[in-house]
């Protein structure tokens, strides 16, 4: 089963996307923040990681960074999905390593294609 590790500091956002992540038969590990997510990325690597960009603390485009630029977790998909999604913002997280970029409302679908397109074992 694929685990998606979803950084969302809505809750209503993580609800939702949780629900659309759920429904596709996808387990779900789900924190608040970069600091949470790194702690996560220490033990169990997840097959994707879907990013909101702003948290507290860290950004998701800091997180995304760190991530693609470190040997263990750079080759794991990375989704980022915000309010924050003009033309601009998706050129900057591409420039930082995201794979994918969704704006917020986040289509279930869309969702859903992304996912399957990242992770080849889906």
């Amino acid at each position: 089963m694929i685990t998606v590790l979803l950084v969302e500091d809505s809750l209503t956002e993580t609800e939702v996307l949780t629900g659309y992540l759920r429904q596709a038969g996808l387990r779900v590990v789900s924190v608040t923040s970069g600091e949470e997510a790194h702690l996560k990325l220490e033990g169990a690597k997840p097959d994707l990681v879907i990013l909101d960009v702003i948290l507290p603390g860290q950004s998701g485009f800091e997180l995304c960074r760190q991530l693609k630029s470190n040997s263990s977790t750079k080759a794991i998909p990375v989704v980022m999905c915000s309010t924050k999604g003009t033309e601009a913002d998706k050129l900057w997280g591409s420039m930082l390593g995201a794979d994918a970029y969704l704006p917020k409302p986040v289509n279930q679908q869309q969702l859903i294609q992304t996912i399957q397109q990242l992770t080849s074992v889906y």
